[in-house]
């Protein structure tokens, strides 16, 4: 569902991209092409700052917003997500945030107030709060960036995890497309 925030904005989605039914996209959101959102996935972009002004939640082409995920952002803050970018199932991004290009967050991941660098890896159940992940990095499954004592632990991103990440995003790009071309045959 598209619709307007209480400020009278509404999402903008490309000829090319595929939004489920069930999702609810809210607000100052641009989707670029071939992006793919999935079944009750959340977006909103409704709240303002104290001056009434707002920033978009900007999707670039070919990424994918998965199952379940809720994008949101705090006093009208940006939040981007970068071209051939995977948020998997039921991960939470909320703003202010930027999430590169060729990015995979894994499941039930949490991300607050930071950046993640082109290229890299989150794993399923991280958290990544108010501190940055550089590029190329690789975070483990359920690790907690909070400080420079915890980014000093992680490593570069394995081939084995940039494969799968470019697979995922090679999937749901597809299943934009399939998805487009059914959609008026439920």
């Amino acid at each position: 569902m598209l619709r307007k925030n209480p400020r009278g904005d509404f999402p903008v989605v490309h000829e090319t991209a595929f939004v489920d039914p069930t999702a609810v996209l809210c607000g100052l959101i641009t989707v670029g092409a071939n992006v793919f959102i999935g079944p009750y996935a959340v977006i909103r972009a409704d709240e303002v700052d104290e001056h009434g002004h707002m920033e978009p939640i900007i999707i670039h082409a070919n990424s994918n917003i998965q199952d379940g995920v809720v994008i949101h952002s705090k006093d009208g803050a940006a939040v981007t997500i970068g071209e051939h970018t995977s948020i998997a199932h039921r991960s939470i991004v909320h703003g202010p945030c930027v999430v590169g290009n060729n990015v995979f967050i894994g499941f039930n991941t949490v991300l607050f107030n930071c950046r993640v660098g082109d290229n890299a890896v989150v794993r399923h159940n991280c958290v990544v709060d108010g501190h940055d992940i550089p590029e190329g990095f690789y975070l483990t499954s359920a690790v907690v960036v909070k400080n420079d004592a915890d980014l000093a632990a992680l490593q570069v991103v394995p081939q084995d995890a940039r494969d799968f990440s470019e697979s995922v995003i090679a999937t749901n790009v597809s299943l934009a497309q399939h998805y487009r071309r059914i959609q008026n045959s439920f």
